[in-house]
Formats: C-alpha cells, structure tokens, sequence
C-alpha cells in the first residue's frame, strides 16, 4: 500500500501492472481509489475532488488495459542502445546451443524444417526436433489430428539413459477417431529410447475434463490404438479454476488484522497451495519416469500451452542442474515458454481482451520454483529476487520477450541481457556447484507447502523492517571477495618489496618489527604506505602465519 507519509520516497507503479481499478463510496475525506497490481501491490488513493477522481480512475483504465501491442511499454522504452546491442541482446540465449547441450541431434533425434515459416504450426518455432527418420507427410498427418496443429515434439532429451520428454496438444480422437500418422509419430518416439519397452502418455488435465473433451470431438489417446504406451492423467485444474483461486488467495492477502483462524481457513478455502502441489507432483513424476525408470513421456493438456510448459518446465528444472543456474533458468523459460507459444498476452492480461483467458500460468510454476528452492537451498545458483524479478517484468511490458510476436520483430528490447548485467543480485550465498548432476527429488508431503509471503506480501507496509537473511548473506560475501582482493593486492606488494630489498638490509630492520596483530589493527589500509612499512608488515606476516 502506498505511504501517505509526505516525507516517503516517490512510489512507482507502471501501467502495465495495473490489474483492477476501484472506486469505493465517497467519504469525509475524499473520493477512495483503490488500485490492484498484478504483482500484488495494493496502493489506496484519497482524492479530495470526486471529479478529478474520476478523471484519473479513467484514464488509467485506458492506460492500463491498451488494445494494440504497439501501445506496450516496450515499443517506447528507450536505454539509449543501438541496434546493433539491441539484436545482440536477443542472441543471448541460442536455442540451438541448448538442444546440443542436451547432445541433440544423435542417433536418435534430428532437427526438422517441416514448420519452416509457420507452415504447419503457427504457435511452434521453426526450431523443432523429431525422432531420426520421420517424414514430413507423417508431421503433417499428426497435426492435423491434434488441436492447433500441435503435434508431439522434443523438448528435453536426458542424454544418461536416451529418455525424452516430449510435448503437443490433446488428440482430436472424440469417442472413436483414428490417426495412422500420429500413432506412427508416438512409435518413433518410443523407439528413439530403445532402453525402455515403452514409453508414458501423460496427460495433465482431471480425467472428467478430458472426458467432456471427447463430446466436442477431442479428448486423449485411446491405448488400444498405440503400441507400448501407459496412459497417466495427472489432474491439474484449468485456467478458470486457477484464476479463481487466486482471486481468494488474494483477499485472504488483503484482509486487515486478520485472526490466525481466518487466515487459515481463507488459504485453505483459496486451494492455491494444493494447485502448486499438483503442478509440482506432475512434475516429479515425469522426472522419476525419465530419471529412474529410463522411460519417454509424452505431455499435453488440451492445446498443449498452459499445464504442459509447467510440468515439462519443472520436470527439467528437477533433471538438469544446468536451469537450476542464473542463465540456464532464462534458457528453459526461453524454451518451454516463450519460444513454444504460451500465451503470455492473453493470460497475463497484457491487452484489452476476454478476462477469463487470464490466469496465473506462469505464477504458479514460479511460485512451483520457490518451493522447490526451499527444499534444496543449496542445488540453486540464483535467489528468491530473481524470480520476483522475472515475475515483474513478465507483467511490466518493459521488455519483448513476453509479448506476441515481438522477438520475430525485434522493434523492442530483451529482458535477458538486463538481468545478466544484475546478476550480482541474484547470487544464492548458499550455492553449492558439487550439487550438478544431481536429480532433485523433492517430497511433497503437504507440510512442505507454505504461503509465499514475499511475492503475496512484499508491499505490505504494515509489516514490521527486518533485516533479510539473504541480505546479510550477499553483504558478507562481497565483504570476503573486497577482503580477497586486499590480500592479494598485499601480496605483490610484499614480493615486490622483498625482490628489491637485501637478506642483511633486511636483518637489520628487525629491531623495528612490532606485534603483528597491533600493527594490523592500527594501520590505515591505503594504497601508498611507504615500502618500509610494507616491509615491517609483511616481516610481521612471515613470522605469525595465524593471523590467516
């Protein structure tokens, strides 16, 4: 909530995070203004006139909800690059690297052209990887046979054991329908892991779900007519469902001075944190079936951008030390959400548009990694302020990597090369490199859940200062690296000195040596000491080895 205190800093909120404009009844004070942020900033206006309430209660309406994407924030920011840092910036992240990160292609798997110039699926890149030896009649017979033509392809190969995790839409199966070339396609990718005799179909939404799904003619694979699948639904609830629980989990937030009892019952009565329980079971069980049981999946929802860029994003998170890194976290966002076709616009509200289409997606699998992070503090390069950041500018429109289909235009500016230039702050003290190569195994027993109170929260000035661990932690560590660089500054001094001075020159300095652990404590540390000092201190250093 915004201070009213005349002596607080200015408070910034942008446009774009404006996510719901109130005007309370009119009072003894004033005209109220309430305004909701999308990343849960609740700042509450006073305006003495209630005309001049209302003038601005519509213009930031029109502001904050523009109705073309050239409206956006990020067609006018300008940091004063040229063009040429500006398309560098869009570079940082090579795709194509991080297929052959993976060690794709192989014997098993191949890039295809087939979607050269959205040919077949508008929402896919043109950078897609199928199993070795598929044609492009059979890519295009299985899109045809899935909704919005999203037909199964390759997103993480885990290279230890050949496994794959791969992604599309819901079969457009109804009760009976057939498609040759898509039960070929999920052969190929069976046999693209010889280690395993068959491979796991998984499909995220509740059974009932994807049951009413048939009636319009969709619906899921049939296992009689796909050779050495298992069928797994995994019921993670629809954006609708997400959208309103989100919606109590934040008047739960938003309560003042509420009992124990009704902030409880109000987080247990949102279902927020049994959502992100599900999402993050999804997850550890494509994880386990890849990891531990060498076996291929096949993920989808029903068009294969909401449910299925979560768990598959996880599920790599979980596999991969390398997106558990500050740069390798941008490539697997880059990977499984942006370059894919989430639909950022629509779900976080980017545009005037249809409210039901938005729903917190990408929220949860942040809040996903969070969880995640307070189970294995050490196995993460990067801290909680680097996904809140993230989150922010996932709404703020400051940048174009979250919106349409800017990064083809390249008109706007990366979020990527942003970031990398803070990433200072975003270290994790506690960040251990030997983890790597370690497949997390998160429990998610129910107690492992807690509410997230520095992303629901993190404006809420009622709360008393205190100082952030984390804080601490950072400010120690560039106090050793500052101490680090002392010593070694000392150190080629003290040789350099020593180079220059005789063995009985310096001999016959010794009756100027004083205690060591004084000297130190009374020396002001400037760059210019005179070399007999230097040489006294490091005469000192040489003899009282503790004082390292």
């Amino acid at each position: 909530q915004v201070s009213n205190d005349v002596t607080a800093l200015e408070q910034f909120i942008l446009h774009h995070h404006i996510a719901a404009i109130e005007k309370p009844a009119l009072t003894a004070a004033g005209c109220p203004l309430l305004i909701h942020c999308k990343n849960f900033r609740v700042a509450h206006f006073v305006i003495p006139r209630e005309r001049d309430c209302h003038d601005v209660y519509s213009s930031l309406l029109r502001l904050s909800q523009p109705v073309s994407y050239k409206e956006l924030y990020a067609f006018s920011y300008n940091p004063k690059q040229n063009e040429t840092n500006r398309g560098g910036g869009w570079k940082a992240i090579d795709l194509k690297e991080e297929f052959q990160h993976m060690g794709v292609p192989n014997d098993y798997w191949e890039q295809t052209d087939a979607n050269e110039g959205y040919e077949i699926c508008n929402t896919y890149p043109t950078l897609l990887y199928v199993p070795r030896g598929v044609s492009k009649s059979l890519i295009m017979g299985s899109s045809k046979f899935r909704s919005r033509a999203r037909f199964p392809v390759l997103s993480y190969f885990f290279k230890e054991n050949n496994a794959a995790i791969c992604r599309c839409s819901q079969p457009l199966s109804g009760f009976s329908a057939r498609c040759v070339e898509d039960e070929q396609m999920l052969q190929a990718i069976s046999k693209a892991n010889p280690g395993s005799p068959f491979m796991y179909v998984v499909d995220t939404r509740p059974k009932l779900n994807a049951m009413a799904n048939r009636a319009a003619g969709k619906g899921y694979e049939n296992e009689d007519n796909y050779s050495n699948i298992r069928f797994q639904f995994i019921g993670i609830e629809n954006i609708h469902v997400m959208r309103n629980s989100l919606q109590k989990l934040l008047e739960v937030c938003e309560l003042k001075a509420p009992s124990m009892s009704d902030f409880l019952t109000g987080l247990e009565n949102s279902g927020w944190l049994r959502h992100i329980k599900a999402v993050i079971d999804a997850g550890v069980f494509i994880a386990k079936a890849v990891a531990e049981e060498n076996a291929s999946v096949l993920v989808h929802c029903s068009d294969g951008w909401d449910r299925t860029a979560q768990v598959c994003s996880l599920a790599g998170l979980l596999l991969d030390s390398y997106y558990r890194t500050i740069h390798g976290f941008m490539v697997l966002i880059e990977k499984d959400w942006i370059s894919i076709g989430h639909k950022f616009s629509q779900r976080c509200g980017h545009l005037e548009g249809d409210p039901k289409e938005v729903s917190p997606v990408f929220t949860q699998f942040i809040e996903g990694v969070w969880h995640l992070m307070e189970q294995f503090p050490c196995a993460f390069e990067f801290n909680e302020k680097y996904l809140l950041e993230i989150h922010d500018h996932v709404f703020s429109c400051q940048f174009g990597n979250f919106i349409g289909n800017c990064r083809k235009e390249q008109k706007t500016h990366s979020l990527w090369p942003f970031l990398l230039e803070k990433q200072h702050l975003y270290q994790n003290p506690l960040y251990k490199a030997s983890v790597t190569n370690v497949v997390l195994k998160p429990n998610t027993a129910p107690f492992n859940f807690k509410f997230w109170c520095s992303m629901y929260n993190r404006f809420d000035k009622g709360m008393h200062p205190k100082q952030s661990v984390l804080d601490c932690l950072l400010t120690s560590m560039k106090c050793n690296v500052e101490l680090k660089g002392s010593v070694e500054d000392l150190n080629q001094v003290r040789a350099s000195v020593l180079s220059k001075v005789t063995e009985n020159e310096f001999n016959r300095m010794g009756h100027n040596l004083i205690s060591p652990v004084s000297y130190l404590r009374n020396l002001p540390f400037k760059k210019h000491l005179p070399s007999y000092q230097y040489l006294i201190l490091f005469r000192n250093l040489a003899m009282d080895s503790s004082l390292f």
